[in-house]
């Protein structure tokens, strides 16, 4: 039995129990159902949902051995928000060495992380049938990248995505980490909502271009956030200028301080602008992040400042 159906199998979801239930009915047969659920059923199913409502939102848990937990997000993708998440993770470490750091990549659909770490192999799971983290660049990964073929696509429903997010969250080994960095996918979700609702979040990074576009999702992004009450540390403008390596004169291809704008609009701060350079796009698709191929590079610089304002900003870590 392979990681991924460990994975599935441990504490999953089964769907096996329906019994038929699950189909819909249409016509006379419909009116039937509705009949069978008057009287004594039709109460069990009042208590039942009373039960259920009064319950409210999941109570959070945190992450084992995880000190602080930091989200990167963006309300759309192709912004930059993975390229971020694992440089803002090496930046961490790289600000202070004394420091663990985690990366978890809980894009199901698109994971990035084992492609931009170098990383490849399925974890290893312990003896409490936890798994066990990658390890590259003094980085502890976990993605769902490991447990899929690299080219295999992930055509699941939301139960099943939910219950990889479970297990992504709760059946990790990761030891001790002051920082656990989490790549969110794009978009507003119900993963986005599992993970705020389930673990302490400390705080929420948003990605964003400068184009209106980007900062149309971005804004709702950092609603979203808000509404959960999880802390928007600030926004991250990626590919905010592109200087031309000849003659050095610099262009603003997706627009100038967008993110500077919603800023002011969410009243947040930009924790830092990260240019539209070559060396940055190279390094993640080499498996070479440039914070650790590049450290001295302005372009590495860039993500160091804002690790050093997200640690600023990041609340006391629990006792």
């Amino acid at each position: 039995m392979g990681a991924l159906q460990r994975l599935l199998l441990f504490g999953g979801v089964s769907l096996r129990g329906c019994g038929g239930a699950c189909t819909l009915l249409g016509g006379s047969r419909l009116l039937v159902c509705r009949r069978q659920l008057s009287g004594a059923e039709s109460e069990t199913l009042k208590q039942r949902r009373t039960q259920i409502m009064s319950r409210g939102l999941p109570k959070q848990k945190p992450i084992e051995g995880v000190k602080q937990v930091i989200v990167v997000a963006s309300g759309k993708g192709g912004v930059g928000k993975s390229t971020t998440a694992v440089n803002l993770a090496l930046a961490l470490a790289a600000n202070d060495s004394s420091k663990a750091i985690g990366l978890l990549d809980v894009d199901v659909y698109g994971p990035s992380i084992p492609k931009m770490m170098n990383l490849k192999g399925s974890p290893e799971l312990s003896q409490s049938n936890l798994m066990r983290p990658l390890l590259n660049y003094g980085i502890a990964c976990m993605s769902m990248g490991f447990l899929v073929e690299e080219t295999a696509p992930v055509v699941w429903r939301g139960l099943m995505v939910m219950s990889a997010i479970e297990k992504l969250l709760r059946q990790v080994d990761w030891g001790q980490l002051d920082y656990l960095v989490v790549d969110m996918p794009p978009g507003t979700g119900d993963v986005q909502l599992s993970v705020s609702q389930n673990i302490p979040i400390s705080g929420a990074v948003i990605v964003s271009t400068p184009q209106d576009i980007a900062l149309m999702d971005a804004h709702k992004g950092a609603e979203m956030f808000r509404k959960v009450h999880v802390p928007v540390l600030g926004l991250v403008q990626n590919m905010s200028v592109f200087q031309c390596p000849n003659c050095k004169h610099k262009t603003h291809i997706f627009g100038a301080d967008g993110a500077r704008k919603l800023a002011r609009t969410l009243n947040l701060d930009v924790l830092g602008d990260v240019p539209l350079h070559l060396n940055i796009r190279e390094a993640s698709d080499t498996g070479q992040p440039i914070v650790f191929s590049q450290p001295e590079s302005d372009e590495a610089k860039a993500y160091l400042r804002i690790a050093t304002e997200v640690v600023r900003r990041l609340p006391p870590p629990p006792e």
